[in-house]
């Protein structure tokens, strides 16, 4: 290999990859941080690259893509992997690897590089989405090359090599952060049985602590994409930010869970996602009023499987482009607001109305009416019962 580059945040493990690669390799080393609303200054991560040993360091902003492509794109899904989880690293994790292989081309490197375990999944976004794009890029993965065998040697191996990190072995776990969400893993979280100290989090305040009186938000969606807060048109990443903070103040979208590792292992973590859980709930909401009910069923059907594409690293797959067409078809209609009440940690539906609106009062209401004629549902229901009224008597009279 000539020149690598490498996916780098600044954080233990890649710190420690960048020297490690340039001793290893002996070659140049180009080190790539992606802007996806981390909440930190990056141009230390600049400085701290280059005094460890890169040639060449890559800062962009991702984070109106980001927002608009990727997490939209899981949103009109109403993507949740396993009940619960919102997937803000598993879905951060292509468009990294897409800016790698674009500035690998840009470069003339002929490998890349990323900071992922041989026990998570990341390795397999990274990988996917290297190979999808790129077949021709050799990849190098030092937690499943080098000898370390865990975070506490790669603190000593910075120590040794005047490497600054924010990590220590009383506080080993590994945090992951952008616009839509924060996760905690591993460390002292391996045990499923222990509860996070609370100032670990850091997005949210706990819904103890949060105000006495509930938080009313609007969040209005144009084709299923939220465009506005409470009457304001912001882009992607700016809605999300705003949401963020009105839901971090109310306790909203706190998760901790076990889930399934793609590679086989279960794992706990802990996430923050308070804007992306305001914007689930407000999206189903203003679906219920303007959506098909066969084709909101079918999407619902292969909401599990569009989910488990994108945990799994299979964004760029021919699987996820089918899927992906269909999404996009149920959302043509999906225009309207919906109203939400924020309040210690719960966030619960409370209106919705659209242009576009398939409600129709005057056929629901529980009064008279002239849409709808009761009497037709005794052959509706007659119909539908029919294979099972031949199916009785048939054990009835055998």
């Amino acid at each position: 290999m000539k020149k690598i580059v490498l996916a780098y945040s600044g954080g233990l493990d890649t710190s420690v990859i960048l020297k490690w690669l340039i001793e290893t390799y002996r070659c140049e080393v180009i080190a790539f941080a992606a802007d996806l609303g981390q909440g930190e200054e990056l141009e230390p991560v600049r400085e701290k690259a280059l005094k460890t040993g890169a040639s060449k360091v890559y800062i962009e902003d991702l984070r109106e893509e980001f927002v608009r492509d990727f997490v939209f794109t899981a949103l009109k899904a109403n993507a949740v992997y396993e009940g619960d989880y919102l997937m803000g690293t598993s879905i951060a994790r292509p468009l990294i690897a897409k800016k790698q292989v674009e500035i690998a081309h840009k470069e003339g490197a002929d490998a890349v590089s990323h900071g992922a375990t041989g026990k998570g999944n990341d390795q397999v976004r990274f990988e996917m989405t290297y190979m999808a794009l790129d077949p021709s890029l050799k990849i190098v993965a030092p937690w499943r090359e080098w000898s370390f065998t865990g975070r506490k040697q790669l603190i000593e191996y910075a120590r040794q090599h005047g490497i600054p990190v924010q990590a220590t072995v009383e506080k080993p776990y590994s945090c992951d952060r952008n616009l839509m969400h924060l996760s905690f893993e591993g460390g002292i979280l391996e045990d499923p049985w222990f509860e996070p100290h609370e100032d670990m989090f850091v997005l949210t305040v706990s819904p103890e602590k949060a105000p006495d009186k509930p938080t009313y938000v609007e969040v209005e969606f144009q084709n299923g994409v939220p465009v506005a807060v409470d009457g304001d048109r912001l882009s992607p990443a700016n809605l999300l930010s705003y949401l963020n903070e009105l839901g971090g103040k109310n306790g909203i979208g706190r998760v901790d869970m076990v889930e399934n590792r793609f590679v086989g292992m279960k794992s706990r973590g802990v996430y923050e996602t308070p804007g992306a859980t305001i914007l689930h709930k407000a999206h189903r909401a203003v679906e219920s009023i303007t959506m098909d009910r066969e084709v909101m069923h079918l999407r619902d059907s292969l909401g599990t499987k569009f989910a488990e594409l994108i945990y799994y690293g299979f964004w760029y797959s021919p699987e996820m482009e089918v899927l992906r067409a269909m999404i996009e078809e149920s959302q043509k209609c999906v225009t309207g607001t919906a109203r939400l009440k924020l309040y210690k940690g719960n966030c619960m539906v409370v209106g919705r109305k659209s242009p576009v609106s398939l409600y129709n009062q005057e056929l629901a209401t529980f009064e008279g009416g002239e849409l709808y004629r009761q009497k037709d549902a005794e052959g509706f229901i007659r119909l539908n019962a029919l294979r099972m009224k031949m199916r009785a008597l048939l054990r009835r009279h055998p």
